[in-house]
């Protein structure tokens, strides 16, 4: 396993709502996981799901948040301390990914508990709600997010569509292309690495016979 990089441009997530649902002695635990980027955003989810299972003992979170993976929150929500909300976020903080790394971020996972009549102890409830995070992010669906540099295109109409396609024969990713009355921008993402953009424009100027250059957008966390 690789450690987590921010300065490597890349991490990864979750690409849409997930959860799935555990038995371990009658208890239930049904654990959702979604994609926040803002601390405001994973409370919201805590809130709805406390509405949406109102008459369960316990709603336990945890989140990761940011590239750099540096807000990082837990909630035991009545558990005996250290029992439910540390476990959940360290099910987040140590999963491989795909390349072996351990680099989840802006995700949150709540646990919710239907308490079955029979106690777990300490020990128990810290696998039952690790477990349950990680069954979870087992079938969830990931994707990778990469910090990429945006750059502008500008073509005739006529010439548009070729060279969107020469770029994209080149190995270029392609964010879209806006036509206006004065002709055409391409948007093209680059890795934001040292070298890139030149190289870029040494292609563009080989395509275009010299006869457009790119100009700077921004720089953009991109899902891939």
């Amino acid at each position: 396993m690789s450690d987590f990089d921010a300065a490597a441009g890349r991490y990864t997530t979750i690409a849409r709502e997930h959860r799935s649902e555990l038995e371990i002695k009658r208890s239930r635990f049904i654990t959702v996981l979604r994609r926040t980027e803002t601390e405001q955003q994973a409370r919201e989810l805590v809130a709805e799901l406390r509405r949406g299972f109102h008459d369960a003992r316990h709603h336990c979170s945890a989140f990761v948040l940011g590239p750099d993976r540096a807000v990082q929150r837990s909630n035991d929500d009545g558990e005996p301390s250290g029992t439910a909300g540390l476990p959940m976020l360290e099910a987040l903080t140590k999963r491989e990914t795909f390349d072996g790394s351990a680099d989840l971020s802006d995700i949150t996972a709540v646990t919710v508990r239907y308490f079955g009549g029979i106690l777990l102890g300490a020990g128990g409830l810290v696998r039952a709600y690790s477990e349950s995070v990680s069954l979870a992010l087992a079938s969830a669906p990931l994707l990778r997010r990469r910090r990429m540099q945006l750059w502008a295109v500008t073509a005739g109409h006529a010439g548009a569509g070729r060279l969107e396609n020469d770029l994209r024969s080149a190995g270029y990713s392609i964010r879209g292309t806006d036509y206006g009355p004065g002709g055409a921008t391409i948007t093209v993402a680059l890795p934001d690495a040292a070298g890139a953009a030149d190289a870029f424009s040494d292609r563009l100027a080989s395509l275009t016979a010299g006869g457009t250059a790119p100009e700077p957008l921004a720089t953009e966390w991109i899902d891939l």
